[in-house]
């Protein structure tokens, strides 16, 4: 059953044109660019697991990693681990070499968006955090029931500037003005120590730190969010889309992506323990 398209929490983004890109930063965020866009609306936060329970109770809808892994994409995939699973950061031991990322996720059986660290854990306290454990196919079936869509990248990148133009962040040039820390972001050397500076180690609460100047909040750090753009992939690799706004496992010594600008490529199939979605809506 489709819910009635609810308003109420999105923000009007203003028709026009906008600088978007970095050539300060990351290669794949130049060169600096102008585009023209249409107004629209978007949800001034990620989609929380208060949410999206809703949506599962309304719908019964299983995500993807709560279901063992599609034969079609996996044909080679041994018995043993066709089994339902999704991919969560482990705390690596000080000796394990940065270079080496994949020594710090591993994919865990039971790890989904009810229980976001692993299957011993819950959503106890978490209902007003961002969902998590989130694959592409899921976030449609979210935003078709809900009557929106995904904002593109283009004009995910333009509502979180929030009208500043080149800043870095999305509050201004400094990342943390006045000693304050603005986003849910990683402090220390990762992977190894995260100091909690901003007072949290996985999600924070949506709103837990200030709205920019279109009153969207968590648009640098907390959890990257999907958007519909196409990420460029060659050859026989794994259709992608582009994700934007960091999250709270990136830091300024490693993965610096917590910027309006920044993006990486995901491939639809994949879900993790910091990565999550928000809604966008055509004005006419």
């Amino acid at each position: 059953m489709k819910q009635s398209t609810d308003l109420d929490d999105m923000v009007t983004i203003p028709a026009g044109d906008y600088q978007l890109g970095s050539d300060r930063f990351y290669q794949e965020e130049s060169p600096i660019r102008q585009v023209s866009l249409s107004s629209f609306r978007i949800d001034r936060a990620p989609v929380t697991n208060a949410e999206f329970a809703r949506f599962v109770q309304e719908t019964d809808y299983v995500t993807v990693s709560e279901r063992p892994p599609d034969p079609a994409l996996y044909p080679d995939l041994p018995p043993e681990e066709q089994i339902p699973e999704s991919v969560v950061f482990i705390p690596p031991s000080p000796t394990v070499d940065r270079s080496q990322p994949l020594a710090w996720w591993a994919l865990i059986a039971g790890a989904d968006w009810r229980h976001p660290q692993g299957p011993q854990t819950s959503l106890d306290g978490l209902m007003n955090h961002p969902v998590v454990h989130v694959a592409y196919e899921d976030v449609l079936a979210y935003v078709r029931w809900a009557g929106k869509r995904l904002p593109s990248a283009d004009e995910w990148e333009a509502a979180a500037r929030g009208g500043l133009v080149q800043q870095d962040y999305a509050w201004g040039e400094e990342m943390t003005p006045g000693g304050r820390w603005l986003a849910n972001i990683w402090q220390g050397p990762f992977p190894w120590t995260n100091q909690q500076i901003d007072g949290w180690y996985w999600t924070s609460p949506v709103g837990e730190f200030p709205p920019n100047g279109y009153g969207l909040v968590d648009v640098c750090g907390n959890v990257w969010e999907w958007t519909s753009t196409d990420f460029p992939v060659s050859g026989d690799e794994q259709e992608r889309r582009i994700i934007k706004g960091g999250s709270f496992l990136c830091a300024e010594n490693y993965c610096h992506r917590f910027r309006p600008s920044a993006l990486m490529g995901q491939t639809l199939d994949t879900a993790t323990c910091h990565m999550g979605f928000r809604c966008a809506f055509d004005l006419d």
